[in-house]
């Protein structure tokens, strides 16, 4: 597959042609509004909708209260251990903006009415917003019950032996800050009643997720709901779960007989939207004299929000991959997750790999400084060698292929290191010179997803006209499927691209699916593809044959179309379902994980009086396999930078002494990095095809927000020459940079 297609969405949505839940005009509809708590803790006294009832163009207004058989979340049962999320506060509010009451109007602006008529009491209660101010249990959330919801490990304890005959032993402790995903569209949903179906309509990543889900929780068989995934602008995992406000919306569109649609909008995606990361580390690093290393212990308190909702065990992905790129014979990590007065942490572009990379990473430049080693020869002495390559790690992942040292090497030349060091050296001897510092973070990240979610539903089918559907499980938010996936198909059966026609996001055209998540859509829906379209090929085969009296074998595929082995006639796809009937592939497609990896590095300059940081040039060298469009993997790498950038540099969630966000400003509040702030970034890539499909695509989405951060901090500390760590947090605001350097 070649750069010279266009991706086949750009013209829609580009001249606004794009289709949102937003955009969608339904007969009827009713629009959503929350009522939500201002407070992060606190029991509820009451909530009175009456006034709002009483409002112009306002349909309904409930609370908890009013509506009794209201279904609380799912997945909320840990253990021995019940605690309920409710749709709606009952009476405990447990995180700022928790849903209290919904309003329904004849459109938002009247429901918005209606919802500031809504009487609210609540008398407020201490609140814990960090997992070290939680774990305590000083505050509960649930009363009888520990905030500590999970506790896990990967890999065997270390003896106190081992790091008492260590040459080196360093230890550190690193913040991994909440974030926010952020996608320029935020979560939507619409339900649409139709006799005994339910359309859905959502911006969602995994529909057939959420008809099970849904169908579950309403008491319906999943046949009689219809989950519609429309264009979505973006979702970085914030868009893979059912929600509070699903089920509310859900509930009452199916006992009002009427389409109610609610649209988050940018506040309340900043108040309640899912977090991502939101770690507290400690780290302990052993080494010999020559720097091989010899352990590794990582200890994790994780922030997982107000309800152990599927955030809870998303946390042992750092676990699992503590161990990195590195040949550390012995690792061991432990996770504790709790419960604080925040909103759901889950899954955010890459999911625990960076939380696992970035105290690995940052403390592989504290052992090199302990050790007076340079960093790059480091990470070169440890680096897993190609040949050793299927590689068990000690916390029990199996690596399918890499060359690691490659891509390190790839970086250190794109980047010119040893011409920035020497840049770096004439600096430090020039007293009036703003320093330079250069950092490198080498990763290893898993993609396709854990067992259990390693398939999905795929499937080929040729037309009489001529023209391909091709069908998957997976939902686009915006990763180029409806230009990859149809020149993948074209590319197998010998096609124009032209011919394929992409269908997704449909929970009727397939029987299942798992979506679009955790950098599995090329690697499973793609293999399932070119193995769909594999079949039907082999198919075609089999109907000519019958069709000629020939066996299989003296048939022969090309440029789409069967002809004999030994003969001119040649029969194409058109032709042949005319003559014999519907030519449809339908495939459960089984896979297994893969792991990308790869090599950042980043030049900063740091002004120590004023605590700025510009970034000179970033690299990122990365590794996916084989690379199904290289524009659209560079596009990926890219956007992927860019996010790193935010959390190593401005994005965080700042709280008051009450619990609650201070976002009150938006996005003035909470940084995202713009054009302006976006510095030089050249994209590498090295190619090292995984053996686990015949495509031999691995993950390409998450590089980024794996890579990035650390190479941008570890600079930082270069160029502030720090000997200890902990004095620089994520994000590197001036403040934080100044009192380091001071």
């Amino acid at each position: 597959m070649v750069d010279r297609w266009l991706r086949r969405e750009d013209e829609r949505l580009l001249t606004g042609a794009g289709r949102f839940v937003a955009d969608l005009r339904v007969p009827g509809c009713l629009d959503a509004v929350f009522v939500r708590s201002e407070v992060a803790h606190g029991v509820l006294r009451e909530a009175d909708c009456s006034a709002a009832r009483e409002t112009p163009g306002v349909a309904g207004a409930w609370s908890a209260a009013d509506l009794p058989g209201l279904p609380p979340m799912p997945d909320t049962r840990q253990g021995e251990a019940t605690r309920e999320w409710p749709s709606l506060v009952k009476n405990r509010v447990r995180y700022p903006g928790e849903a209290l009451a919904v309003v329904l109007g004849d459109d938002r602006y009247r429901a918005e009415d209606g919802a500031g008529r809504v009487l609210v009491r609540i008398d407020p209660l201490p609140a814990v917003v960090t997992a070290e101010e939680a774990a305590g249990d000083e505050v509960r959330l649930f009363d009888g019950l520990s905030n500590v919801a999970l506790h896990g490990e990967a890999g065997q304890p270390i003896d106190d032996e081992v790091w008492e005959r260590a040459a080196v032993v360093v230890e550190s402790d690193y913040r991994q800050q909440l974030l926010m995903p952020s996608p320029m569209e935020c979560r939507t949903i619409l339900c649409v009643p139709e006799g005994d179906r339910l359309t859905v309509w959502s911006g969602h990543q995994a529909p057939h997720r959420l008809r099970s889900d849904l169908a579950r929780l309403l008491g319906r068989p999943e046949k009689s709901i219809r989950v519609v995934v429309p264009d979505t602008g973006g979702a970085f995992g914030s868009k893979s779960a059912v929600f509070p406000e699903f089920i509310v919306v859900a509930w009452l569109a199916e006992r009002l007989g009427r389409p109610v649609r609610w649209i988050e909008d940018r506040r309340e995606s900043l108040l309640v939207a899912t977090r991502g990361r939101g770690q507290d580390q400690h780290v302990r690093l052993a080494a010999d004299a020559d720097g091989r290393l010899v352990a590794y212990e990582l200890t994790v308190e994780a922030d997982v929000g107000a309800y152990p909702h599927l955030g809870v065990a998303f946390p042992m992905q750092t676990a699992w991959m503590a161990t990195g790129p590195y040949t550390t014979p012995q690792v061991h990590a432990t996770v504790r997750s709790v419960l604080t007065n925040t909103m759901m942490t889950y899954p955010y572009r890459g999911a625990g790999r960076p939380e696992a990379t970035s105290p690995l990473e940052r403390t592989m430049d504290v052992l090199a400084r302990r050790l007076d080693l340079d960093p790059a020869e480091l990470r070169r002495r440890n680096l897993i060698p190609p040949e050793q390559f299927p590689y068990r790690t000690p916390t029990g992942r199996v690596y399918d292929s890499g060359d690691h040292l490659a891509a390190l090497d790839l970086a250190l030349r794109t980047l010119d290191y040893d011409g920035w060091r020497a840049e770096q050296a004439r600096r430090r001897a020039d007293p009036g010179a703003l320093p330079v510092g250069v950092g490198l973070s080498c990763y290893v990240e898993r993609s396709g997803g854990e067992r259990g979610s390693l398939h999905d539903y795929v499937g080929v089918e040729a037309g009489e006209d001529g023209g391909v559907v091709a069908r998957c499980g997976a939902s686009s938010s915006g990763q180029s499927h409806a230009t990859v996936f149809p020149a993948l198909v074209a590319e197998t059966l010998g096609v124009d691209p032209a011919r394929v026609r992409l269908v997704e996001g449909d929970t009727d055209e397939l029987p299942g699916g798992v979506g679009s998540f955790g950098s599995r859509s090329a690697q499973i829906d793609g293999a399932g593809l070119q193995h769909a379209a594999t079949l039907l090929i082999e198919e075609a085969r089999e109907r000519a044959a019958r069709m000629w009296d020939l066996p299989v074998e003296e048939t022969a595929w090309s440029d789409g179309a069967v002809h004999p082995v030994r003969g001119t006639a040649a029969m194409g796809l058109s032709e042949l379902v005319k003559r014999t009937g519907p030519l449809r592939i339908d495939e459960r497609y089984e896979a297994d994980m893969a792991f990308p990896f790869g090599t950042h590095a980043a030049v900063v300059e740091v002004d120590p009086d004023l605590g700025t940081v510009r970034v000179l040039r970033l690299v990122a060298v990365d590794d996916c396999g084989r690379a199904l469009d290289p524009a659209v993997v560079r596009g990926q790498a890219f956007g992927s930078v860019v996010q790193g950038l935010g959390q190593a540099l401005y994005e965080g969630v700042p709280f008051g002494d009450d619990g609650v966000p201070v976002l009150g400003n938006g996005l003035l509040d909470y940084l995202l990095p713009t054009y302006a702030e976006i510095p030089p970034i050249e994209l590498g890539e090295t190619r090292t095809p995984t053996p686990r499909t015949p495509l031999g695509a691995k993950g390409a989405g998450e590089s980024g927000c794996i890579g990035t951060p650390p190479a941008i901090v570890n600079a930082v500390a270069d160029a502030l020459r720090l000997d200890h760590p902990d004095r620089l947090q994520m994000p590197l605001t001036p403040d934080v940079v100044w009192r380091a350097a001071a």
